[in-house]
């Protein structure tokens, strides 16, 4: 399958650590036998969390305009990562809209957050809209003006590059021009369900939202995954990013300006993929946002 080229990538990637305990001097939110943490972590009874649990969280977007004033934190993310993509693309909005741009999202755990502020009424009639998973593309696509093809993949980082994958046959077969590959995941309004289930990950969980703007190229692209049950291992960095980790990667990967190949794995839920890419030279920058 031909390879295609990298037109752009925005990454944004959570900093400021933030503990799932709510180890901070002076907080003292739960009782005995509780995690100590905010109020939305009470119940947890018999548990203990140590201090090496931590989220890198990413800070709400601010956005213009009233359309925006009920989006929700990761709806918000996903727009400012195009935003960073067309940054780094050096190009304006106008060059991804229309019926010839494919827009693939991808996501593991984002949308649970407003999932939770419905169920637990922190919202009203109007968030119910924002529970489920198209809501981030489809917000997209009204921002940016997007019209072409569109999927919603729900995954780990095996999910991500299917999805390249997908994106690259939609490109060989002249279903659109360009293609934007989303992920976003967010972790902080769900910390004690991810702290109840603290092995099953690599931590601190770093909140990352990231867009990969692609077209038509002459490199050579193969997907190939396998289930062996095992649990994931290893990554460019320390930390978990769910959907967001292969595209956190890319960006290292174009950083180091590297004019060989890449290779892209991820496990999740006992699969493990991989991506080998070779893209044109000419694509290989190296910038990151």
């Amino acid at each position: 399958m031909k390879a295609p080229a990298i037109r752009g990538l925005g990454v944004l990637s959570g900093t400021e650590a933030k503990s799932v305990a709510g180890a901070s001097a002076g907080a003292d939110w739960g009782s005995a036998g509780a995690i100590s943490g905010p109020p939305h972590m009470k119940g947890l009874k018999n548990e203990t969390v140590d201090s090496k649990l931590e989220i890198l969280a990413l800070p709400r977007p601010d956005r213009p305009g009233d359309r925006f004033r009920r989006a929700t934190r990761e709806c918000l993310l996903a727009l400012a990562a195009v935003d960073a993509m067309l940054e780094d693309g050096k190009t304006s909005r106008e060059a991804i809209a229309g019926e010839r741009t494919a827009l693939l999202y991808v996501t593991a755990a984002a949308y649970g957050a407003s999932n939770r502020a419905f169920i637990e009424r922190q919202g009203g009639v109007m968030h119910f809209a924002y529970t489920a998973p198209a809501v981030v593309p489809a917000e997209v696509a009204i921002e940016f003006g997007v019209a072409g093809p569109y999927g919603i993949l729900i995954g780990g980082a095996p999910a991500t590059l299917r999805a390249i994958e997908q994106a690259a046959r939609l490109l060989e077969a002249g279903t659109c021009d360009q293609a934007l590959v989303l992920a976003v995941e967010i972790f902080e309004e769900c910390a004690d369900l991810y702290a109840r289930h603290r092995r099953s990950y690599r931590w601190p969980l770093v909140e990352t939202a990231a867009c990969l703007w692609l077209e038509r190229g002459a490199g050579a692209l193969s997907f190939e995954s396998a289930r062996d049950g095992r649990r994931a291992a290893g990554a460019a960095e320390p930390g978990e990013r769910f959907a967001a980790g292969p595209l956190a990667d890319l960006r290292d990967w174009r950083a180091r300006a590297t004019a060989g190949p890449v290779e892209l794995s991820g496990r999740w839920r006992g699969e493990h993929a991989r991506l080998h890419w070779s893209p044109e030279k000419s694509h290989v920058r190296g910038s990151a946002a």
